[in-house]
């Protein structure tokens, strides 16, 4: 059986998860081959994150373990059991995206791990889009959520994270405005009422050509008959003069 080739040490960096085997024990810790070059080194310090009083209560010779790189150095690789922060404080910064785990509900707001010291913080005004009564209506303890940190105070050790800030924002259509009326003022007023009160100007009818030429010959007609008739008035007049100066002729002849 061919035995695997050595991993190049550059290509470790802090955190780095991988698989040994115990080659040794001794009082300060243990030896474990990571499949590396140097060796790889773990202290008793960093068997487990509680104190413990020997490493065989822990790991012994042969055993397979999971072990996270702590740093490389010259002559050796110095190894932890004990899992790694995701996240340094150091290494937080606003507008970040991470991911992580709901652990603890409050009515102000609900506590996110995502591998912090500790978890961040999602006020109930950060958990969605709109207006959030109680944040059980939006999420419920271990669901993993997609959040972005909003601000870091490594003084007080508290980091405030947002969820809304991932969401789309919500465009409310609003219905159209009705036209406001100019207020009325007595002048206004009385105008409007002399508007309503005065009868539309009826236009008048059109006519056809046929109705034009009907309408002329009727005003030839009148205005012959306008010609005419002082003719006639005249003749009437003069018949009238006669008859009268005979009957005061005879009459005077008589008389006599």
């Amino acid at each position: 059986m061919v035995a695997a080739e050595p991993a190049e040490i550059t290509a470790l960096d802090p955190k780095t998860k991988l698989t040994g085997q115990v080659i040794k024990t001794t009082l300060a810790g243990a030896l474990v081959d990571i499949n590396q070059t140097l060796p790889g080194v773990l202290h008793i310090s960093q068997l487990s994150a509680t104190p413990i009083n020997k490493v065989e209560d822990v790991v012994s010779e042969g055993q397979t373990i999971v072990v996270w790189v702590r740093r490389v150095k010259k002559d050796r690789i110095e190894l932890t059991m004990i899992e790694p922060l995701m996240y340094e404080w150091r290494e937080l910064q606003p507008e970040m995206i991470v991911k992580g785990k709901v652990v603890r509900l409050e009515s102000y707001g609900v506590f996110v791990d995502f591998g912090a010291e500790k978890p961040g913080l999602i006020h109930v005004s950060e958990l969605a889009r709109g207006y959030v009564k109680s944040p059980s209506e939006v999420v419920k303890e271990g669901d993993e959520v997609e959040v972005k940190i909003l601000e870091v105070d490594r003084r007080k050790h508290q980091i405030r994270l947002s969820r809304k800030a991932l969401q789309p924002e919500i465009i409310e259509e609003k219905p159209p405005q009705p036209v406001a009326k100019p207020p009325q003022n007595r002048k206004n007023r009385k105008q409007n009422k002399e508007t309503e009160e005065t009868p539309a100007v009826e236009q008048e009818p059109q006519i056809t050509a046929m109705q034009a030429a009907w309408q002329e010959a009727v005003e030839r007609s009148k205005d012959r008959e306008k010609v005419q008739r002082p003719k006639t008035q005249k003749s009437i007049s003069h018949e009238h003069e006669d008859i009268l100066d005979r009957t005061l002729k005879k009459r005077i002849t008589t008389d006599g």
